[in-house]
């Protein structure tokens, strides 16, 4: 179950980082300042994205893996 959930995290946390990059991209305001920023300001605006989908996706897999635990308990 642990290889299973770590999977479905880091499968979740790739789907969203490329979710957050599509929506940022897609700001103008966002985009402007990521063109201007230089290479610290890249780096740093990129880790925090990934690990703002890391974040997601941790939630996501808690609560994905923690329901079906309790309806396995629950139909048992």
């Amino acid at each position: 179950m642990i290889k299973v959930s770590l999977l479905v995290m880091l499968l979740l946390t790739v789907v969203i980082g490329m979710g957050l990059r599509w929506r940022q991209d897609r700001m103008p305001q966002v985009a402007a300042a990521r063109r201007r920023g230089g290479l610290l300001a890249r780096g740093k605006a990129r880790i925090d994205l990934w690990v703002t989908a890391a974040a997601i996706a941790t939630l996501a897999t808690i609560l994905l893996i923690g329901g079906l635990h309790w309806v396995r308990v629950f139909f048992e």
